[in-house]
């Protein structure tokens, strides 16, 4: 059997499955609603599977026999581990699109697990965080001293459903940054750095991006700090929605409302990277990305990951650990520049 796609009908599934047939691929289609699965199946001419996430024996039996389960099916705190759990147990590998720090995580604590099966972990394989993964590991390689490291990136032309709920969810439960190793809890726009982007510098401030996880572990840098730019109306309505019954009424509004980019948006839409790593002495690297929209980046990494899934190191594993700094300049329209250390 060929690699499972789960939650294919979502805005990011449906990308990734057509990129998939494009590429000569013939994923398994998998979700739990029937009634969108089908159609979307008989459109691509694919195999199509349909269990729910919330039953563990059925998980397992859904899964199992794939060469590997792309896992597109969020809001990731509630559906990586299960899934994960499945695969494990199955010794089928894991990959996901989040970009949650507490799935990382969550993910990381589950890995020795996923190892002692045989089973990989490779969360993050979309623009979370394959653009900012390998931008930091490449920093790190050249600067192998590095204490502090920070990472922003820009975006445009729109978000998913899904995409907007999570970051809704994650900005008001605060935002993040690694301290000395440890993660720590801190207001959303707390920090705020120049950032020397390729279309020219801008002013970003920090919010909880998974690469205050992933860094870490790809790295060993134990300072932190992930950065976009944000309007300051925007900031501060992070912080009113911290009250619960405001923040669920917000999150289903966008579900309702949001439709994700059309696609001449997703056509014209790029992405920008800007990272700075510094050592105790002052020294100071960057390096910058750029990229197509985040959705085609992800749609691109997703399907020439998943023919690899099966031989990577088993574990939890990032992308840069998994794949190499480079993977991310080997996607299509992906350009990596680095500077001279100072």
């Amino acid at each position: 059997m060929t690699w499972l796609l789960y939650g294919a009908t979502g805005y990011t599934g449906r990308l990734i499955a057509r990129r998939a047939v494009e590429r000569g691929q013939r994923p398994v289609l998998a979700g739990r609603d029937a009634a969108k699965l089908l159609p979307l199946a008989a459109e691509l001419g694919l195999e199509h599977r349909v269990f729910p996430l919330t039953d563990q024996a059925a998980l397992r039996r859904g899964v199992r026999g794939a060469s590997g389960v792309a896992h597109c099916a969020g809001p990731f705190s509630r559906t990586a581990l299960p899934m994960a759990q499945a695969c494990a147990d199955t010794g089928v590998p894991y990959l996901d699109i989040t970009g949650e720090i507490e799935v990382f995580e969550a993910l990381h604590a589950f890995g020795p697990r996923a190892a002692a099966a045989g089973t990989a972990l490779l969360p993050g394989a979309g623009f979370d965080v394959v653009a900012t993964d390998c931008v930091a590991a490449l920093l790190a390689e050249r600067l192998p001293d590095a204490t502090q490291l920070d990472l922003a990136f820009l975006v445009g032309n729109g978000v998913s459903p899904g995409t907007a709920r999570t970051v809704l969810a994650g900005a008001a439960d605060g935002g993040r940054i690694r301290t000395g190793g440890e993660i720590r809890v801190v207001p959303v726009g707390s920090r705020q750095v120049r950032a020397a982007f390729p279309s020219g510098p801008r002013t970003v401030v920090s919010v909880p991006w998974g690469d205050v996880s992933t860094a870490y572990h790809s790295t060993g840098i134990p300072d932190v700090t992930t950065y976009t730019a944000v309007p300051a109306p925007a900031v501060a309505t992070s912080r009113v929605l911290r009250l619960g019954p405001l923040r669920d009424a917000v999150a289903g509004a966008v579900g309702r409302l949001v439709r994700g980019p059309g696609e001449r948006a997703l056509a014209s839409g790029r992405c920008e990277v800007w990272g700075r790593a510094r050592d105790a002495a002052g020294n100071t690297v960057t390096a910058t990305l750029t990229g197509p929209s985040p959705y085609s980046l992800t749609a691109d990494s997703v399907t020439r990951i998943m023919p690899l899934l099966d031989g990577l190191p088993v574990g939890f594993q990032t992308p840069s650990r998994a794949l190499g700094a480079d993977f991310a300049a080997s996607l299509d329209g992906v350009t990596v520049t680095t500077a001279a250390l100072r």
